[in-house]
């Protein structure tokens, strides 16, 4: 079942936790979110944090819509909208368990080991097809949408990882003992 406007309409902090299981689909491609970030609007690693600006506007916008950004000048990166309207908040989406459309994934991120397909938030993106012109899309309306799962995982909460400032935040999920999970993110 497509999740819907009250799921992502949650709190962002809850969203990144609620994340945790369900299914991201973009064409024929399927994966389980097994890792996220919360962003929060008073986070000096949240882009919103300063302001709004062009770059970071739909993080503005209404919870459920994508914001796509570059990072390093080569990898982008999937956040989905939470929080309320204004407020400049997203989870980014660390790192997913390919399901389907696997052979696909192999042949945009040239490998055929299956754990390093979607392990982390550049390889996701690369392996989905994701870029920027995926920003700013909502999940309620696609091509990019959000399933439910029976998944019922057992989510451990950490420390982020890559950031210069606001690593020391506690607003990182993932599912505990999950081979998916992104490189050196395991702890």
């Amino acid at each position: 079942m497509q999740l819907g406007k009250k799921f992502f309409n949650q709190p962002t902090f809850d969203l990144a936790q609620s994340l945790l299981g369900k299914c991201l689909v973009f064409g024929g491609l399927r994966g389980i979110i097994v890792e996220t970030e919360a962003y929060l609007k008073d986070d000096p690693g949240c882009h919103a944090s300063r302001g709004l600006t062009i770059r970071n506007a739909p993080m503005f916008g209404p919870a459920g819509q994508t914001y796509v950004y570059l990072i390093y000048g080569m990898y982008h990166c999937l956040n989905i909208v939470g929080g309320k309207k204004g407020e400049g908040e997203a989870v980014l989406i660390r790192a997913l368990e390919p399901v389907d459309g696997i052979a696909l994934m192999q042949r945009k991120r040239k490998t055929k080991k299956i754990e390093n397909l979607c392990n982390g938030p550049g390889k996701l993106t690369q392996a989905f097809g994701i870029t920027r012109k995926h920003n700013n899309l909502s999940l309620l309306e696609g091509p990019l949408y959000v399933y439910n799962s029976k998944l019922k995982p057992e989510i451990v909460r950490t420390t982020r990882i890559g950031l210069s400032v606001g690593k020391e935040l506690e607003l990182r999920f993932f599912i505990k003992g999950n081979g998916f999970v992104s490189k050196g993110g395991e702890k």
